[in-house]
């Protein structure tokens, strides 16, 4: 079940407002489509993300693919942890396989993103 307490990027990535932070990851249908997720370049803390481009690449048994920024800020921390143990993203996308904290994020971008009823309207019109 996709989570209401964040929204939602056409390119698979989601985020949750925590303060003054926007979380994000990927959606569990990004994950099922990948496959096993063999490996994430994580992108350097300070950088500067902008909505709807290429932040970061993840690897899987399937194909390379980008990681879309889903709103524009700072990087201000990324989950080491998936640098050792990309599967995490197949076994907990919305929890512990979180990939990016941004800071400095634009809440009209947040504002801009599906919620959850609309994004599952999405996955299964794309389907």
């Amino acid at each position: 079940m996709t989570p209401h307490d964040r929204k939602y990027a056409k390119t698979h990535e989601w985020v949750k407002i925590e303060g003054k932070i926007a979380l994000v990851g990927l959606t569990d249908h990004a994950q099922d489509s990948l496959g096993d997720v063999t490996f994430i370049e994580l992108p350097p803390i300070g950088k500067k993300v902008t909505k709807g481009k290429e932040c970061c690449v993840i690897e899987s048994v399937k194909a390379a693919s980008d990681i879309y920024a889903p709103v524009s800020g700072e990087v201000a921390e990324v989950n080491e942890a998936l640098e050792s143990h990309p599967e995490m993203i197949n076994a907990d996308p919305y929890g512990n396989a979180w990939i990016m904290k941004v800071s400095n994020f634009l809440e009209s971008d947040f504002l801009d993103l599906m919620d959850a009823p609309a994004y599952d309207a999405f996955v299964k019109s794309e389907a």
